[in-house]
Formats: C-alpha cells, structure tokens, sequence
C-alpha cells in the first residue's frame, strides 16, 4: 500500500509541471540550455535516487530472491542507463533544432525516437527472460510493472519540460 502511494505522490508531482510548461521559445540557445539542465534534473530527482527504494518495497524478496535479483537488475539498470543517455542525446539534438525544424530533421528524431523505444523493449525482453529464470514469473512480471510505472513517470517529467514542436514557416 505505501508504494502505491509513494507512486501516487510522484505521479502528482510530475504533473504538476504540465502545468508550467511554455510552449514557445524564441532563443533557440536558452532552450538548449533549459532543456538540458531539465533533463540532468530530472535524472536526478528523488525518483531516480529513491527507485531502489521502491523496487525493494515493492518485490518483497525473500533473502534467497534478493540474491538472485539484485545483480540482474543491477545490470540491467546499467543498460538502461546507456538508453537514458541516447535519449539525452535525444533531447539535446531536438531542442538545439526545434524553432528551425525541418520535414528531414523531424523525421530523422522520430526515427531515433522508435529505434530507443525498440531497444527498450528488447531490454525488457532480455532481463524478464533472465529473471523468469532466476525467480517465479509473478515476481518477474511484478518488477516490470513497478518499472513500468517509474519509468512512465519520468518519460512524463521529460516530455513536460520539452517544448511542443512547431512547424517552421
């Protein structure tokens, strides 16, 4: 129940930037540099500090589980983190481009955009086939829905902070 609610809080929280967001930015090279240090914000928010936290509260592992599970997730945080950074690239190449997005520009992000989102999934794939392995597939499938949940939150803490892109007239 207190992991509901420690999800429940921060879900509020990062919605509460939707409501700060400016949609238009005329200096392209202040957007860049908000952008930028939104993102290194948000991945250092309590969420990221507190997601072991979380997990730990939430797979209720016996000591045998925990041993099994803490490496894997270790090394799959390590990869998520390899993903974390393209997406910092990302965001960076969007919002040194946005005021001047071009049909070739947009399409190209969207492209880098589907391929991360591919290779989150294969991650995915990879560490539930490992855990299945390690652990009752309840528990395999319990992490994933607690990753699940944090990580669509701070997708949404991101996606709050970036300016809707325009066309370029």
């Amino acid at each position: 129940m207190r992991i509901r609610w420690m999800i429940a809080l921060l879900a509020v929280v990062t919605a509460t930037g939707l409501w700060a967001q400016d949609k238009k930015v005329q200096d392209p090279a202040q957007s860049t540099e908000l952008n930028d240090q939104a993102y290194i914000r948000l991945l250092r928010t309590d969420l990221k500090a507190k997601k072991e936290q979380i997990i730990k509260e939430a797979m209720q592992l016996s000591d045998q589980q925990a041993a099994a599970f803490w490496p894997i997730y270790r090394n799959y945080d390590a990869e998520q983190t390899k993903l974390g950074d393209e997406k910092l690239a990302i965001v960076h190449d969007y919002a040194q481009n946005f005021l001047t997005m071009t049909d070739p520009k947009a399409d190209q992000l969207a492209q880098r955009v589907m391929a991360l989102d591919e290779q989150r999934l294969a991650l995915k794939k990879k560490y539930y086939e490992l855990l299945k392995k390690a652990l009752p597939t309840v528990l395999a499938v319990r992490f994933f829905q607690v990753e699940n949940q944090l990580q669509l939150i701070l997708d949404l803490q991101i996606a709050s902070n970036l300016p809707i892109i325009e066309q370029n007239e």
